[in-house]
């Protein structure tokens, strides 16, 4: 059965959103991509009633299963935190309206779901996602490809294991490298998130 996710890269002046449909076998498709614009001279409760409104007509139009959304944690750029965080609430609030799950992944998590790498920089993320998609070119702006990489990273998390030998199953090493972040995160997520 293929599972259509909703990934989003949260921001204030970009929000990237991006729709996948990916099958059992892990082959992914581009539904939908798009980057969510508001300028920093709008009062901050117009711009997250923009950003919210454009999540929930694409969540609206496109029906995914589920959300994924990228993680806050602490930065040097408080300013540019609390605004990632207040996308993600306003997401959060969004897809809970409507009954679906969210899932939150680390950047480090997405990495390695990707690339097989969880320290892989963004060109190879953004390279890597093209191909899987079969684009021509990577899609534009970052934002943009960040939010398929978050979508793409939630449906394979749960994807069986390539298949070995006759011993049974083995992981594959982006799937490998995506556990390891994973635990990594787990374990480092109480010490690592923003103060309330």
């Amino acid at each position: 059965m293929t599972l259509r996710v909703l990934g989003i890269d949260p921001g204030l002046t970009r929000c990237g959103v991006g729709v996948v449909d990916v099958r059992p076998d892990r082959r992914a498709t581009l539904v939908a991509v798009t980057v969510i614009r508001t300028p920093p001279t709008m009062p901050l409760e117009q711009r997250l009633l923009a950003v919210g409104s454009g999540i929930e007509d694409l969540l609206d139009e496109h029906g995914p299963a589920v959300v994924a959304i990228e993680r806050v944690f602490a930065q040097h750029n408080l300013h540019t935190v609390m605004g990632v965080a207040q996308v993600s609430g306003v997401a959060l609030h969004a897809a809970a309206k409507r009954g679906l799950t969210v899932a939150l992944h680390t950047p480090s998590e997405v990495k390695a779901a990707i690339t097989g790498y969880g320290a892989a920089d963004k060109k190879q993320v953004q390279a890597m996602v093209a191909r899987i998609l079969g684009l021509a070119e990577v899609p534009k702006p970052a934002d943009a490809a960040d939010a398929l990489a978050i979508a793409i990273c939630h449906a394979w998390r749960g994807a069986p294991p390539a298949t070995g030998g006759a011993d049974g199953a083995e992981l594959t090493p982006a799937q490998a490298a995506w556990r390891a972040a994973e635990r990594s995160g787990r374990a480092s997520a109480g010490p690592r998130r923003l103060a309330r």
